[in-house]
């Protein structure tokens, strides 16, 4: 009896370390302010700071304490990034980013950010 109940357990600390793992690939959406993000929107924010488009609305939004993200509005999800000089280049536009995204914080550890459509 006690063979099958470890190996049961075995498989399921194997399977949840596999969850967990980083993993590496291209994750697309808009580079935003974080504060935009959680809205999910910048229509609030950009009157609020004055701002006329996506761009200015982050820098500003930034400026104020918040950090660059990337957010996909089809899966209504936000990844932090690690490189928020390489961000603030391409901030309010749609992009590819590259690199290794840790589940748990919701990190992607960058390594390339390129336009996207």
């Amino acid at each position: 009896m006690k063979e099958p109940v470890l190996s049961l357990a075995a498989i399921l600390v194997v399977s949840t370390l596999s969850l967990a793992a980083p993993k590496k690939g291209v994750f697309a959406g808009q580079i935003m302010d974080s504060q935009c993000a959680m809205m999910g929107s910048h229509d609030a924010m950009m009157k609020g700071v004055g701002a006329k488009d996506a761009k200015e609305c982050s820098v500003k939004c930034v400026k104020m304490g918040g950090k660059f993200v990337l957010y996909n509005s089809a899966g209504k999800k936000t990844y932090q990034l690690s490189d928020q000089d390489k961000a603030m280049t391409f901030a309010g536009q749609n992009v590819r980013v590259s690199g290794t995204l840790d589940e748990g914080t919701k990190t992607i550890q960058v390594e390339k950010i390129e336009p996207g459509s």
